[in-house]
C-alpha cells in the first residue's frame, strides 16, 4: 500500500529525494531572509539577547535554556546575522557544554551556584543547535562550524534514540525519561523540518526510522474530545500503549502547540495531529485560542493563551493572528512567533 502523500513526501526529504518537497520542507542554506523574520530578529535581539551570547527566558525567572540558545541560532543563521550567531554559539559551548559528549545541558540560572547545576541535556535544544551549525557551514563556509553541529547530530543519535515496543523514539534528555516498563516522551521534541538537515549531514537510516515512527506516534498520540496531542506521552515497552503521564497535567498546551508548527512546516498538512490543532482553534465563536486544554477533562484555560500562541494557531488555521494582543511578550512568545514566520517563509504551503 502506498503511503499518503504528505508522509511519501517527509520520507523523500530524509532520502535527499529530488523534487519540489525535498527543497520546500527542510531549511535551505543560504535562504534569504523576508522583511518580516528580519524585524522579528531585530525585535527579539533586542529584548532578550545579552551581550554574551545568553538567551534570556523573561518569563521564567530569566534563566536560559538549550533550546532558547538552538532556537536563536537557528534564527540568526536564518536571518543571516553571523555576528550574533557566534556571540550565541560562543556563550552556548563555553557554557553548556557537557563532559564526555557533544551534546548541550538543558538549563542555565544565573543566581545559582553552580549556574548550571543539572547536566541533563534538553533534545530540541541540541537538534536545533546542530541544525543552526550546519546551515551555517554552509552559508559562510566554515568549516568548523559543520564539525560541531555533525558531532552533536552524531551524539543524538548515540545517546537519544531507544528502539520501544517495535519503534525507533527520540528521547527527550539522556536520562530520567525511561524506567523498567515505559519510556515518557515528548511529541514537540519531533522536529521534522531540520531533521534533513542532519540526515545529509550525518548519514544513517535511523533518522528515516525516527522521522517514519515518529509520525506514527504523533498519530496515535491524541487524546480528548479534539484528538489533540499532549505535552508529555507515556508509551509502555510491552504492546505500545500510550498514555498520558502523573508527571506533568495532561494537556495540550505550551510544549504541545510546537507539534502543529513542525507538521506544517515541514509540508506535512494533512497530519491528524495538525488537523486536529486546526479545528480546535477554528472553533465557531472561540475568539482568541486558550492557553491549555486538559485533555482528561476537556476544560479549557479560562484565559488565552500568548500572542505567540494566537500568531501560530493564526498561521495553522490560515486566519491571521487572533488575537487583540501585538505586544512583544516574553521570551516565548516572542520565540514562537519568530519560529512562525521563519517556518513561513520556508514552507510548502506558505500561501
Amino acid at each position: 500500500m502506498s503511503l499518503p502523500l504528505s508522509r511519501r513526501a517527509m520520507l523523500a526529504v530524509l532520502a535527499s529525494a529530488p523534487g519540489r518537497a525535498a527543497h520546500a520542507a527542510a531549511p535551505q542554506p543560504g535562504a534569504g531572509p523576508t522583511r518580516e523574520m528580519l524585524a522579528a530578529w531585530q525585535s527579539f535581539r533586542q529584548d532578550f539577547l545579552r551581550p554574551d551570547g545568553r538567551v534570556v527566558d523573561s518569563g521564567n525567572q530569566g534563566v536560559s535554556h538549550s533550546e532558547g540558545q538552538g532556537w536563536a541560532m537557528f534564527c540568526a543563521e536564518r536571518c543571516a546575522d553571523r555576528a550574533s550567531f557566534d556571540l550565541i554559539w560562543s556563550w552556548t559551548r563555553r557554557v553548556l557544554a557537557r563532559p564526555g559528549d557533544h551534546l548541550l545541558a538543558w538549563r542555565f540560572v544565573p543566581e545559582s551556584a553552580p549556574p548550571v547545576a543539572d547536566g541533563n541535556n534538553a533534545t530540541d535544544g541540541d537538534l536545533f543547535a546542530a541544525t543552526a551549525l550546519l546551515l551555517a557551514a554552509r552559508r559562510w563556509n566554515h568549516a568548523p562550524y559543520a564539525e560541531s553541529g555533525a558531532a552533536i547530530a552524531g551524539d543524538i543519535l548515540r545517546l537519544l534514540v531507544r528502539h520501544v515496543a517495535g519503534q525507533a523514539v527520540l528521547l527527550p534528555g539522556a536520562q530520567g525519561f525511561e524506567d523498567a516498563g515505559s519510556v515518557t516522551l515528548n511529541p514537540s521534541y519531533y522536529a521534522f523540518p531540520v531533521l534533513a538537515v542532519l540526515a545529509r549531514a550525518v548519514p544513517d537510516p535511523i533518522w528515516l526510522a525516527i522521522a517514519e515512527d515518529g509520525l506514527a506516534l504523533l498519530r496515535r498520540a491524541r487524546f480528548g474530545a479534539w484528538g489533540l496531542p499532549p505535552d508529555w506521552v507515556v508509551l509502555e515497552r510491552e504492546g505500545g500503549a500510550l498514555s498520558l503521564p502523573e508527571r506533568w497535567p495532561p494537556r495540550f498546551s505550551y510544549d504541545a502547540v510546537r507539534v502543529p508548527l513542525y507538521l506544517r512546516w515541514a509540508g506535512l498538512r494533512d497530519e491528524p495531529a495538525l488537523r486536529a490543532a486546526a479545528a480546535f482553534w477554528r472553533r465557531p465563536g472561540q475568539g482568541a485560542a486558550p492557553a491549555w486544554v486538559d485533555l482528561r477533562s476537556n476544560r479549557t484555560a479560562p484565559y488565552p493563551a500568548s500572542s505567540g500562541v494566537q500568531a501560530l494557531a493564526g498561521w495553522i488555521t490560515e486566519q491571521g493572528n487572533r488575537s487583540s494582543r501585538d505586544t512583544q511578550g516574553d521570551y516565548y512568545s516572542s520565540i514562537l512567533k519568530l519560529m512562525t514566520r521563519c517556518a513561513a517563509a520556508s514552507s510548502p504551503y506558505a500561501g
